[in-house]
C-alpha cells in the first residue's frame, strides 16, 4: 500500500511562499496523475494541481499563476510551490493520486496564510 506523507506547511503572510513536498513509500511513475488536494475549515476537499506521469500539469482556475507543481520521479516526491499566497489558501494541503485513493490520504500539511 503506497504511503504519501506531506511536508513543508507553515504559517506565512499574504504574498508570501511555501513549498510543499510530498513523499511517496513507491514509485509514483505508476499514477497516471499525482495532485494536490486541500480542504479549507468548513469546505470540502478540492482538487488544486496535478501532474501527469509524462510531467504534463494542469492547475485550477484559482491558483493557476501562483501554484506550480512538479514532482522528481527518482525520488518518488510531489512539490507544490505557491507564491502570492491569500488567506484564501488557508487549508489543510493534502496529496494523492488523481481520481484519490481513500487508503492513500495522509496527515496533510497545514498552511495559514495570515498577517
Amino acid at each position: 500500500q503506497v504511503q504519501l506523507v506531506e511536508s513543508g506547511g507553515g504559517l506565512v503572510q499574504p504574498g508570501g511562499s511555501l513549498r510543499l513536498v510530498c513523499a511517496a513509500s513507491e514509485s509514483i511513475f505508476s499514477f497516471n496523475f499525482m495532485g494536490w488536494y486541500r480542504q479549507a475549515p468548513g469546505k470540502q476537499r478540492e482538487l488544486v494541481a496535478r501532474i501527469s506521469s509524462s510531467g504534463y500539469t494542469i492547475h485550477a482556475d484559482s491558483v493557476r499563476g501562483r501554484f506550480a507543481i512538479s514532482r522528481d520521479v527518482a525520488k518518488n516526491t510531489v512539490y507544490l510551490q505557491m507564491s502570492s499566497l491569500k488567506p484564501e489558501d488557508t487549508a489543510v494541503y493534502y496529496c494523492n493520486s488523481v481520481p484519490p485513493k481513500d487508503d492513500y490520504w495522509g496527515q496533510g500539511t497545514r498552511v495559514l496564510v495570515s498577517s
